[in-house]
C-alpha cells in the first residue's frame, strides 16, 4: 500500500543581518574622535590666548616678557608647549632665561604643569650678573596656581653653575642636587623647602676658604602664614603687602655646612621690614665659627676688624667639641652676632 506524501511547509527565507548594529560602534567612535579632536583645538588656541593676554598683563605691571618662537602640540592627549629665547625680568633686576624651554600637560589635568630647561637656564641677580646653570636635569612642576602659595616643585641634578663674563662670583661651582619646594597648606600658610646636596664651593670664593674643598649643603624649611596678603604688581610689592599684614617666617629647620664649619637654626621667627631686608631673630648652634669668620675676614666679605671681633666672641662661647651657641639678629638693615654687628641684614627686594 502505497504511503501518501507528506509535504512540510517551506521555510522563510533567511533575513539578511542588519549592518546597522555592526557599524553603530565605529560611527560613535569616529564621532568621539571628532569631537575630541575639537576639543584638544579649541584647548590649544585658548592655551595660546592665555598665554598672550598673561604676558600683557606682566609687561602692562612692569615685567619684561618674551620669547622667539612658540610651538604647541601634543596631540591628541597631552598639550605641550615649547618656546625658544624664553625670557621674563621682573622690575627690581631679576631675570630668568632659557634657550629651549618645554612645558607639559594632560588633557585631563590642564592645572598641573611640567617643565623642563633641556639646554639649561640663566639666573640674573639684580647687582651681581647672570649665572648659566647646566646639569642633567633641569625640571618643575606647577600646580594649584589660584593658590597661595601655588604649589610648585624645582628639581636639578648634576648642576654646574658658571657665572656670565663680567659677572660677580656664584657661591657655587657644582651641585650634585638642588630641590625647591613650595605648598600651599590649611589656615592661610604655606611651606617653603630649599635643599641643596653635595655642593662644591668656588675655590676662590669665601665659601670655598671656609669649606677647604669640602662638599657645600643646605637645608631650609619655612612655615609661612598670611599667605592671602601677598599679592602685589611686583615681587618688592607682594612682600611689602604681605608683611605689612602680619606675615611672618617661622623657621622650622634649617642648616648650613661647608666642609668642617656648620651652622644650626634651633628655631627664629622673621619678616621683611620696610627697607627690603631680613627683621628678625635666629638661635643657632656653630661649629668651627671662630675659622669660618676669619675666613671671611681674609676674603673681605667681612671687615676684616669685625671678623676678629665675632671670631672671639664665638670662641668664647665655644666647648671642648667646637661648638657654640649664639643669636644671629637682623634689625634696622643689621646683621648682628651675639653683640657685634657683622654687616647688612640679607637683602629680600
Amino acid at each position: 500500500m502505497t504511503q501518501p506524501e507528506v509535504s512540510l511547509p517551506e521555510s522563510p527565507p533567511a533575513r539578511k543581518p542588519r549592518r546597522l548594529g555592526l557599524y553603530l560602534p565605529f560611527i560613535l567612535l569616529l564621532i568621539g574622535a571628532v569631537a575630541w579632536s575639537g576639543l584638544w583645538f579649541w584647548v590649544r588656541i585658548q592655551t595660546a590666548d592665555r598665554m598672550d593676554a598673561t604676558a600683557e598683563a606682566l609687561r602692562a605691571a612692569g615685567y619684561e616678557v618674551s620669547w622667539g618662537t612658540r610651538s604647541i602640540g601634543g596631540y591628541p592627549f597631552r598639550l605641550n608647549v615649547t618656546l625658544t629665547e624664553a625670557q621674563i625680568r621682573e622690575p627690581s633686576g631679576w631675570a630668568l632665561s632659557a634657550p629651549r624651554l618645554e612645558s607639559e600637560a594632560f588633557m585631563h589635568a590642564l592645572r598641573n604643569w611640567v617643565f623642563a630647561a633641556p639646554e639649561g637656564l640663566t639666573f640674573t641677580r639684580p647687582e651681581s650678573g647672570a649665572v648659566r646653570v647646566t646639569g642633567q636635569v633641569l625640571r618643575a612642576s606647577l600646580g594649584e596656581a589660584d593658590r597661595r602659595p601655588p604649589r610648585f616643585d624645582f628639581q636639578g641634578r648634576e648642576l654646574v653653575f658658571e657665572p656670565a663674563p663680567g659677572a660677580q662670583p656664584f657661591a657655587l661651582s657644582s651641585a650634585e642636587e638642588v630641590g625647591f619646594h613650595l605648598r600651599p597648606g590649611p589656615e592661610d600658610q604655606g611651606a617653603l623647602f630649599l635643599q641643596v646636596k653635595k655642593g662644591q664651593a668656588r675655590a676662590a670664593g669665601s665659601f670655598g676658604r671656609i669649606a677647604q674643598d669640602g662638599e657645600i649643603a643646605l637645608r631650609l624649611d619655612l612655615a609661612l602664614n598670611r599667605m592671602s596678603a601677598f599679592h602685589g604688581d611686583d615681587w618688592p610689592g607682594a612682600v611689602r603687602a604681605w608683611a605689612s599684614d602680619g606675615g611672618e617666617a617661622q623657621v622650622r629647620e634649617a642648616g648650613l655646612t661647608a666642609g668642617d664649619a656648620i651652622l644650626t637654626v634651633n628655631r627664629g621667627m622673621v619678616t621683611v621690614g620696610a627697607d627690603g631686608r631680613l627683621r628678625g631673630a635666629l638661635e643657632v648652634t656653630l661649629r668651627e665659627a671662630p675659622r669660618a669668620l676669619a675666613a671671611l675676614g681674609e676674603g673681605g666679605v667681612l671687615p676684616e676688624e669685625t671678623a676678629q671681633t665675632a671670631a672671639a666672641v664665638t670662641a668664647a662661647r665655644q666647648g671642648a667639641d667646637d661648638v657654640a651657641q649664639a643669636a644671629i639678629t637682623f634689625q634696622a638693615g643689621q646683621t648682628t652676632l651675639g653683640p657685634v654687628a657683622i654687616g647688612p641684614a640679607p637683602r629680600v627686594y
